[in-house]
């Protein structure tokens, strides 16, 4: 991986991030992939109307189906998908949060009961890297111990621990298989924990980042907290991280946390809120959120967004919107998901421009007085 800062203004960073298969321009926001596919899409949409220079897998969802093993012997994410640009694949870490109910954790993994049909599967820091190798993403996410919150500081304690110690594991282990000649083009980032506690942030950060990685992420938000609690963890945590290297924040989120985190200094972002809230009706504009199934739009034949330049915006009206959710097209989820990803991605173009232009706070002040 090639990283370098291209601009800053304030704390807010336009960076660009090289791999195997794309070239990444950040301020960058991955739509989620979890299976495989984004959902409602296929790749010539990505490609044709979306355009993300990276998007994200699932290790856990992937290795149940259709199984690690399958993926590589037909060409790994980039053969399977034929999505060309690169995937960063998520560890499985946050399944165990969100699956909690199957998963029991001990000092040397994971235990899962598979949501699918049931069985037990054990994840180590090493099994969940091996099952990236057969993936062939081109970013790695190391399996980490993420907690909800609120919760104890003894839990959290546990939690910066173990992940810590995984964290040692997952990285001796890369950098010998790469010696081998194993994952020579993927990279390995680590998640850095402690909930919203200021010492247990500190603490993750600073033994983390000691470590070799090739770049960290800010894990264990948006699990809970208050918004202002999450956007304070991230200002308190940066400060810990390498400049020089990526920074990652999981999970997030609104337009406006990324806006908000964007000016705290952080480079990557991924979250299903656009995708899941455009199955639901929620369409994201640049004066805030729109309930497409609302009555008020069925005769509305204006654009959903005249400031938009998506294929959706450019083609459709609001009327033809609400009346494919309320008919309950499979169009409408193609159409709505398109065009709620290209607002995110456009968002992020946006804030690299006016980085660029040392016109943040500007750019900032302006996409709040649009929402009043």
């Amino acid at each position: 991986m090639d990283f370098q800062i291209d601009k800053t203004n304030g704390k807010a960073r336009a960076c660009t991030i090289k791999t195997a298969h794309s070239t990444i321009q950040t301020p960058v926001f991955m739509p989620v992939g979890t299976v495989g596919a984004v959902k409602a899409l296929d790749t010539t949409d990505l490609t044709s109307f979306i355009k993300p220079s990276i998007i994200l897998g699932n290790t856990y969802h992937l290795y149940l189906r259709p199984g690690d093993k399958v993926v590589e012997k037909t060409g790994k994410l980039h053969g399977f998908t034929k999505f060309p640009k690169s995937f960063l694949t998520d560890s499985g870490g946050f399944q165990a949060f969100s699956l909690s109910d199957n998963v029991k954790i001990d000092e040397n993994g994971i235990t899962f009961r598979s949501h699918i049909d049931g069985s037990s599967h054990y994840f180590t820091p090493t099994k969940v890297l091996d099952i990236q190798y057969n993936l062939g993403s081109d970013i790695m996410m190391i399996l980490d111990d993420l907690v909800a919150l609120p919760a104890t500081g003894e839990r959290i304690k546990a939690s910066i621990e173990r992940t810590t110690r995984w964290a040692e594991e997952s990285i001796a282990y890369h950098r010998e298989n790469q010696k081998k000649g194993l994952g020579l083009t993927q990279n390995i980032f680590a998640i850095i924990q402690g909930g919203t506690d200021k010492a247990f942030r500190e603490k993750s950060a600073k033994d983390l980042c000691a470590l070799d990685y090739d770049g960290f992420a800010i894990g264990g938000l948006s699990v809970g907290e208050a918004n202002q609690d999450m956007y304070d963890t991230v200002e308190w945590t940066t400060q810990f991280m390498p400049e020089d290297k990526p920074r990652y924040l999981m999970g997030v989120g609104t337009p406006e946390d990324l806006v908000e985190n964007v000016a705290r200094g952080v480079d990557m972002f991924d979250c299903v809120m656009p995708t899941r809230n455009a199955r639901n009706g929620t369409l994201f504009t640049s004066y805030g959120k729109v309930n497409i199934k609302a009555a008020r739009f069925k005769e509305d034949n204006e654009p959903l967004d005249p400031e938009c330049n998506c294929m959706v915006c450019q083609t459709y009206s609001k009327a033809y919107l609400n009346h494919l959710f309320r008919a309950r097209e499979i169009t409408y989820f193609r159409l709505g998901t398109i065009h709620n990803l290209y607002y995110y991605l456009d968002l992020m173009k946006q804030m690299r421009e006016a980085i660029f232009e040392g016109k943040f706070e500007a750019f900032k002040k302006e996409f709040y007085r649009k929402r009043a």
